[in-house]
């Protein structure tokens, strides 16, 4: 899955969903899109409109496939650190347990950082990778832990709760234990220095040297290695732990296939129950063979109108981009607002042909292209509580090049962040004059529709790369360098006059707002997610930095994009926009060649040079810009509650959809319901 993440730190002021996925004014007025707001983070809800038009069996479907994402939530704290699981009980345990004055700083800042806990799904940020530094004392979380009943605590067989204390407070209170979760250091062991749990006692040389060796050039059609696995040193030999049925998480594995069985009995037709068949076949084999046959059917299977994603899916979280997180997201489309991405599927040969890149990279026939609007029903693992708004899938080249992909926008969760965004003051603060400000308030809304719908459904899907380069040549630039190729695309064609002729934009002028916010993100808004003295580490976050300080600098002798000064603040100001859309052209073909031909050392000049380093003194005037408006960078939701009517035989009459629960309320349900794993995960 490729993720279109927000582009602005609130950039819900700029994104609309359309269509069936609006809410109305009035019902906007009735329904409290805010939840709660903590540390740097803000808590939203979610409407999940069309559900109650759905026929039972439809609505019986998503119940079933939204109890098997849930049921999937451990394995992503696991897999995001060995502590995880158990620092999350711990907490949880004094949270729930604790006897004393909970009025006490000590106890509230020990709440801040569960919550944050939750959110990040371990003890390192979602995004900056970076370990949280707790604001409540070890004396004060030992005393807690020791007051307890030790049968409440998640210890090892034999284990004292001092000695469970001895363990993990380390982990939690020392700034120099597990401090990054993803290290992108470029000259250091990228896996030896990341906290991810995808490797054990192995060198970044060795994970390397080993999938390089179970590689044949000559295969065309080759499995996602190590996708689903753990690699690990035993008895001084290299090994993986596979993830399935009878392996690593098989406690969760086997409740999310129940479920999946479930929901194959009420399947709409015969090309989704296959799908759900070949996945559970997936997870009871572990086979990646047998996940690309799941990723084939997936992808062929247009007519349902309930979708959804459940499995081992980004590779983001992993330093190497080989091994993927768990997620899963359950959905169905929204009928009306489709109608938008079918024009641009449908002209997806167009676009590839008029590509700025060079013709040995494009494809000669575009394959499979589809793109749909959807509305969410449940987010689950990686996508939960933080989520993107578009996803494209599946990631393997090969099956993208010979049955195409599938793209969605999500339509309710845009809406969502509108709503709740709304008249926040960001425009007012950061955007130069009220010329830009009209251009953004007339166009943005469409204009970022636009280009996510271009990122996923044809971004992602374009170009091509040479017979015989390995899918991971660019290794720890892949992700930043093909988001980046995804963004350019978008941002390339939301100014071409087609999208005008297609009846997309109603102006010519439309994309300019596009340009403005985008070019205002990646040279300044988007560091208020980094704190002070920090680099740029997050993919999507190094993607946006490399492209608008790259057309920064090559735009410099004709001063096409400037940083000025206006009352002692700084501001972007685009003199030529034409200039931008060509030099976007330009990075956009060297990108694809650096893709295309697998040039490692082109992608690493390219991120560590445009992508990584903060201009400290900018970024100290963002943070303290921002800071007055009083606003969250990141934002995230929760879940509506579903649950299943029967009547007096067991056979089910409804499922009906609630959405009052609280954050706090969901994540200990969460805790208590759906956390199948042991604490420690060998």
């Amino acid at each position: 899955m490729r993720k279109h993440l927000i582009l602005m730190t609130v950039a819900a002021t700029l994104l609309t969903s359309c269509g069936g996925s609006k809410t109305t004014t009035a019902e906007a007025e009735k329904f409290d899109y805010t939840v709660e707001q903590f540390a740097d983070l803000q808590i939203l809800r979610y409407k999940v409109p069309g559900f109650e038009e759905l026929t039972l069996k439809q609505k019986e479907l998503i119940y079933y496939l939204t109890e098997a994402a849930l049921e999937g939530r451990d394995i992503l704290f696991d897999q995001n650190g060995k502590y995880n699981l158990r620092i999350r009980r711990m907490l949880e345990a004094v949270y729930t347990n604790y006897q004393g004055d909970k009025t006490t700083p000590d106890f509230k800042n020990m709440e801040v950082y569960l919550k944050r806990v939750w959110f990040s799904n371990g003890i390192h940020h979602h995004y900056g990778t970076e370990k949280f530094v707790p604001n409540f004392s070890q004396e004060f979380l030992k005393q807690a832990v020791l007051g307890l009943d030790a049968k409440l605590l998640p210890l090892e067989k034999g284990q004292t709760a001092d000695q469970l204390c001895a363990e993990l407070f380390p982990v939690i209170f020392d700034p120099a234990v597990m401090p990054k979760r993803v290290n992108q250091a470029d000259g250091e062991d990228l896996v030896l220095t990341s906290a991810c749990n995808y490797y054990d006692g192995v060198t970044q040389k060795e994970a390397e040297r080993f999938y390089s060796d179970m590689k044949d050039p000559k295969d065309e059609t080759p499995v996602s290695y190590g996708l689903n696995s753990r690699l690990v040193k035993e008895n001084g030999k290299l090994t993986e732990k596979v993830w399935k049925v009878g392996g690593l998480y098989t406690q969760a594995i086997e409740k999310i296939v129940y479920w999946l069985k479930k929901a194959e009995g009420v399947a709409e037709n015969e090309a989704q129950k296959a799908v759900i068949t070949k996945l559970i076949q997936f997870y009871e084999t572990g086979n990646l063979k047998d996940f690309d046959e799941y990723a084939i059917l997936w992808v062929k299977d247009l007519d349902s109108r309930i979708d959804f994603v459940n499995g081992f899916t980004e590779s983001y979280g992993d330093p190497l981009g080989m091994k993927a997180s768990w997620e899963s997201l359950v959905n169905f489309k929204d009928l009306e607002s489709t109608h938008r991405t079918e024009i641009i599927s449908s002209n997806a040969q167009w676009f590839e042909d008029h590509s700025p890149v060079d013709k040995s990279f494009k494809k000669e026939k575009v394959k499979g292209v589809s793109a749909k609007v959807i509305t969410a029903a449940i987010l689950a693992g990686d996508l939960y509580p933080a989520t993107a708004i578009g996803i494209n899938l599946p990631n393997a080249n090969w099956i993208r090049a010979h049955h195409g992909s599938k793209s969605v926008t999500i339509g309710n969760i845009t809406d969502a962040y509108n709503k709740a965004a709304h008249g926040n003051g960001f425009n007012e603060e950061f955007v130069y004059s009220d010329a830009e400000i009209q251009l953004i308030d007339a166009y943005s809304d469409l204009t970022d529709e636009l280009h996510t719908d271009l990122h996923e459904c044809l971004g992602h899907g374009s170009g091509k790369l040479l017979p015989g380069v390995d899918p991971d040549a660019l290794k720890a630039y892949g992700s930043t360098i093909e988001e980046a190729r995804a963004d350019l695309f978008g941002l390339y064609y939301v100014a071409d006059p087609k999208l005008v002729e297609l009846g997309l934009l109603s102006s010519p002028d439309a994309y300019k707002a596009q340009y403005y916010t985008y070019l205002m993100n990646g040279l300044m808004t988007q560091l208020v997610r980094i704190e002070p003295g920090n680099s740029v580490e997050e993919a999507h976050m190094r993607n946006r930095q490399l492209i608008a300080r790259w057309v920064f600098e090559k735009g410099a002798a004709d001063k096409a994009v400037e940083l000025v000064k206006k009352d002692g603040k700084t501001y972007v100001v685009i003199n030529d926009y034409q200039k931008v859309r060509q030099l976007f052209g330009e990075l956009l073909a060297e990108i694809q060649r650096i893709k295309s031909t697998g040039d490692f050392e082109g992608a690493r000049t390219l991120v560590e040079n445009y992508a990584v380093k903060v201009d400290p003194a900018l970024h100290a005037e963002v943070l303290e810009r921002y800071k007055k408006l009083n606003l969250a960078p990141y934002k995230g939701f929760v879940n509506p509650k579903y649950e299943l009517v029967t009547d007096e035989n067991g056979t089910v009459t409804d499922v009906t959809v609630s959405y009052d629960e609280g954050y706090v309320e969901q994540m200990l349900r969460y805790s208590t319901d759906y956390s199948p794993l042991p604490s420690i995960n060998n």
